[in-house]
């Protein structure tokens, strides 16, 4: 294998934890603000409002189109120079919002950023399996992950802020400083790990053929399955809590933001220690069992939120149930193929999980006007017990010792 040009000694796991803690903070975060922020911007900028839903969804639209293509190219080039590339695209778009100056301009930046995105799409988690132990990966991973979590309760509630006394360029521009310090760490004190990589010429092609190898093997095509039955459960589930809400309780939208602000602290507590656990007694069964008391959750939610306070406890729980699922069931995928296919599994897990969200929020919206937000609660729950039987009847798990699954020889 040949040398990295810059590569650093091997740090501290501590540090490279924090590294990629650091980005998925940055990224998450600056995704996160656009919302609370769009009527801002669209004041601002002077755009309609019947356009401002196209800033998210360009952006989701390329980090699935860019997650599935980068992918096989983290597989081919190392995953140290494939963060360092998301973080130094991602760095550069953010920075580019300084300079936008209409709908055109702003859109155009935002698709660049999900290109930027849809390259770090995968990218963290990958790195964690090639990095660490199988027995360590769900310590590394709960943690890593809840980078989203702080997003939530610290990056935008000071977003919200700076832009309502700067504008609403300042959040992006402290993203980018954010991001632009994660560059910086990758470059210096993260190693690229002495795994395997890809053979051969990369191409459209190729990377075609390695999707398709991988999921025709059972395990990988399930869990592939799994993500995406995931994300689509908790979006017919959360997408239009908050209008119910708002509509059924009053809820004004501090409180909505004061709730969502809850549901972030039981990430950050929950997740790492989800993924330590499962280190020590196995994935599958936590998977399992978080996916049970969520689905009770999601049915209960209607029934029993009968006042506003008694939204606050069923969030916590829910998002306490939702990290208990992620950290661990992030860990088991990366045991599922070698190393070398590690990022193109990852990737498009992570493309998968964004069709999902977007395909909860298209069902979610006819069925809470015809039906009621009960009926989504239903819903969101199948989804998740599906989720939880797919987990626990397909996906394999091996021993605490395992780097992968081994594949047939051929296979990916």
């Amino acid at each position: 294998m040949s040398a990295e040009v810059g590569r650093p000694r091997a740090p501290s796991p501590y540090l490279i934890v924090f590294t990629l803690w650091l980005l998925v903070f940055s990224a998450a975060s600056q995704i996160m603000i656009i919302s609370p922020i769009l009527p801002q911007i669209g004041t601002e900028l002077g755009i309609p409002d019947a356009v401002l839903g196209t800033l998210v969804s360009a952006y989701s639209l390329f980090v699935g189109i860019f997650a599935v293509l980068a992918g096989p190219v983290s597989d081919k080039i190392g995953r140290r120079r494939i963060l360092l590339l998301g973080a130094g695209t991602m760095t550069l778009a953010l920075v580019l919002h300084a300079f936008v100056a209409g709908y055109a301009s702003f859109l155009a930046v935002r698709v660049f950023a999900g290109m930027a995105g849809g390259i770090l799409s995968g990218a963290a988690v990958s790195y964690i399996g090639d990095y660490f132990p199988y027995n360590r990966r769900g310590w590394a991973t709960g943690w890593v992950m809840s980078g989203a979590a702080f997003g939530q309760i610290i990056g935008i509630p000071l977003g919200i802020v700076l832009a309502g006394r700067w504008g609403f360029r300042a959040p992006f521009a402290i993203f980018a400083t954010t991001m632009a310090a994660t560059f910086v760490l990758l470059f210096l004190r993260v190693p690229q790990p002495p795994v395997r990589r890809t053979e051969g010429r990369l191409s459209v092609a190729q990377a075609a053929a390695d999707y398709s190898a991988m999921l025709r093997r059972p395990e990988v095509a399930w869990a592939a399955a799994a993500y995406f039955v995931m994300f689509l459960g908790v979006s017919v589930f959360v997408v239009y809590l908050p209008t119910w809400l708002e509509r059924v309780m009053g809820a004004t939208g501090d409180e909505i933001a004061l709730m969502f602000l809850v549901g972030g602290v039981a990430n950050v507590l929950t997740g790492p220690q989800a993924g330590r656990l499962s280190d020590r007694i196995g994935r599958k069964g936590i998977i399992l069992l978080a996916c049970v008391g969520l689905a009770g959750v999601m049915v209960a939610t209607p029934l029993v939120v009968r006042s506003l306070w008694l939204a606050y406890p069923m969030f916590f729980m829910t998002m306490v149930l939702v990290a208990m699922r992620v950290s661990p069931f992030s860990a088991l995928l990366t045991s599922l193929v070698r190393d070398e296919r590690r990022g193109s599994l990852m990737s498009l897990t992570v493309a998968l999980g964004q069709v999902g969200f977007a395909l909860g929020g298209a069902v979610a919206g006819p069925l809470y006007a015809s039906v009621g937000y009960q009926s989504n609660a239903i819903l969101g729950a199948v989804f998740v017990l599906a989720m939880g039987l797919i987990v626990w009847r397909f996906i394999p798990e091996p021993g605490p010792e395992a780097g992968h699954l081994e594949a047939p020889a051929g296979s990916a």
